[in-house]
């Protein structure tokens, strides 16, 4: 049984709410920073040696991003 979020259970998803931010909105977020982190990961295997651990960091750090924006979104999704 998925119990729905009230007032109080949610500070981030509530404000996030009260300022027009949807649920659409973040699993699109989420799907761009899926999209940019495959993007960095292509550039980084262009970049010279020197540089190409740095830019595997890069591309790894955002791929951190979209389960994070996807989870907020499906709170949100549950708050609509």
């Amino acid at each position: 049984m998925i119990r729905r979020a009230s007032r109080d259970d949610s500070l981030l998803t509530q404000r996030l709410h009260d300022w027009g931010v949807r649920a659409w909105q973040l699993q699109c977020l989420s799907l761009g920073s899926v999209a940019l982190c495959i993007g960095l990961w292509i550039r980084a295997k262009t970049v010279d040696q020197d540089e190409r651990g740095n830019a595997e960091r890069r591309a790894l750090f955002v791929g951190l991003w979209p389960p994070t924006i996807w989870l907020i979104g499906a709170s949100l999704e549950r708050l609509e």
